[in-house]
């Protein structure tokens, strides 16, 4: 198993930007991707955005693409979601995961979770 710790979240203005940390500890050596998810109140979970650990090739929702980015450190095992032009439509709680197994298809089956991430944008 994988344990991870997001960090980062916090009050920020419309248009502005915020980086989200997710550093991964325990079984690291074994994750193949990590993802990030996020929840608004009343509203189901949604995929933001994945990235492979070894290739570093991402996928990322329309919502969001253009405007936030995945990238990892992997002498770290940390994986960041930096989000600019920020929308108040992006306020939710950020969770990033982990999966163990190889995948096409990156927007699902996460085997590890973090406790989330509050992230509010005020118009």
């Amino acid at each position: 198993q994988v344990q991870l710790v997001e960090s980062g979240g916090g009050l920020v203005q419309a248009g502005g930007s915020l980086r989200l940390s997710c550093a991964a500890s325990g079984r690291t050596f074994s994750m193949y991707a990590m993802a990030w998810f996020r929840q608004a109140p009343g509203k189901e979970r949604e995929f933001v955005g994945a990235i492979r650990w070894s290739t570093a090739s991402t996928d990322y929702a329309d919502s969001v693409k253009g405007r936030f980015t995945i990238f990892r450190d992997n002498a770290k095992n940390t994986g960041y979601l930096q989000m600019n032009t920020l929308k108040p439509e992006d306020t939710a709680t950020y969770y990033c995961a982990a999966r163990n197994s190889p995948t096409y298809f990156l927007r699902n089956s996460y085997d590890s979770w973090g406790q989330g991430t509050q992230v509010t944008v005020s118009s």
